[in-house]
């Protein structure tokens, strides 16, 4: 599987982006898909997460409420939708695929992973 991760820029406070991940391959819909995040300095971390069919999500805390995760598996997409941006927002956020069969913020249990887009939050 190979990812592909777009739609990162620069917002302000306040603002909504929303990224896309679009998948090669035909099993896409077999994935559990996640976003992680990585701010200079800091350890990648856990984003979202969305089950085969979309039905089950997994949020990390400092974002429920703010981000929705969902798929489109005719499209071979994960989208992460992001409203009220903060600051603190701000981070290279990657797209990452697992062979398994439930939600996890396991960083190791991914499986593939795509390069990568900045997201930018000024003040």
């Amino acid at each position: 599987v190979q990812l592909q991760a777009s739609g990162g820029g620069l917002v302000q406070a306040g603002g909504s982006l929303r990224l896309s991940c679009a998948a090669s391959g035909r099993s896409f819909s077999t994935y559990v898909m996640g976003w992680f995040r990585q701010a200079p300095g800091k350890e990648r971390e856990f984003v979202a997460a969305i089950g085969w069919s979309g039905g089950s999500t997994y949020y990390a805390d400092s974002v429920k409420g703010r981000f929705t995760i969902f798929r489109d598996n005719a499209k071979n997409t994960v989208y992460l939708q992001m409203n009220s941006l903060k600051p603190e927002d701000t981070a290279v956020y990657y797209c990452a695929a697992a062979k398994v069969s439930y939600v996890t913020a396991y960083f190791q249990a991914y499986d593939y992973w795509g390069q990568g887009t900045q997201v930018t939050v000024s003040s």
